[in-house]
């Protein structure tokens, strides 16, 4: 950073609990050296009676393990960045960013901490459009000034398109590995070389019972693809992805 952003900088302080459990605080132009993705979360996902939001925990192909969310505007957002074959590592509630406004002292934890292949970095924090208030939008500008400074991209995620939300939903119910059959696998990759209906495709292979949840887990992998702003059903066109290669899970 050059003189000017480190006196920037300065005015932030960042904490973030480490694999071990243990809260760190470092300065905000050493966070970019932190391994954000194998931290802890800064903070738990309450559940009580009563409560408007629905948190839980999401098993993520691209990391392996839980992840958290806080609310269902989040899993949507957690299962996008999962099925997005660009992201490399995913975290959530990754460190509180600390600053104060006229002698007030400010924290916000951002929702999700995101690495992409190549290196680049978003930080993101999900919210309905109409529901931003004051107090978030302060948070979040000076987010974005903290990402800013390190070079990171920074994004507030609103509500997402239901039909695409209802369909990568659909598929991350085949995320997980044991989903995966080669040799089915392989026939649905020659069936599917060109472009065709899903149930047919599925069918040509063998019994659609034991092809589906393999045709679906190739989706997810981005092998095979079909247009998923539409709704996904048995008249889906099918076809394989260009260059696929396969990807976790």
């Amino acid at each position: 950073m050059s003189a000017d952003s480190l006196d920037v900088a300065s005015r932030f302080d960042v904490a973030y609990v480490d694999a071990d459990g243990v809260e760190r605080s470092v300065k905000l132009e050493e966070l970019s050296r932190v391994k954000l993705e194998a931290a802890r979360p800064v903070r738990s996902f309450p559940s009580y009676a009563g409560q408007r939001n629905y948190p839980g925990w999401y098993w993520s192909a691209t990391m392996g393990r839980l992840v958290g969310f806080e609310s269902w505007v989040e899993r949507d957002h957690l299962i996008a960045i999962d099925f997005d074959p660009v992201v490399t590592a995913v975290a959530s509630q990754p460190f509180w960013l600390r600053w104060s406004v006229d002698g007030r002292l400010r924290r916000h934890a951002p929702d999700f901490f995101v690495r992409v292949a190549g290196g680049g970095v978003l930080v993101l924090d999900s919210r309905p459009l109409d529901r931003i208030g004051e107090s978030d939008r302060e948070a979040f500008q000076a987010t974005q000034q903290a990402c800013d400074l390190l070079g990171w991209r920074y994004a507030v995620w609103g509500t997402m398109n239901g039909v695409v939300v209802a369909n990568q939903r659909w598929l991350a119910g085949y995320r997980h590995p044991r989903c995966m059959d080669e040799a089915v696998a392989a026939q649905l990759r020659e069936v599917f070389a060109q472009p065709l209906a899903l149930m047919d495709g599925a069918e040509l292979v063998g019994d659609p019972i034991a092809t589906l949840p393999v045709l679906f887990h190739l989706m997810w992998r981005h092998e095979l693809e079909a247009d998923l702003s539409l709704v996904l059903s048995d008249r889906s066109i099918v076809k394989a992805a260009m260059g696929a290669g396969g990807r976790r899970g």
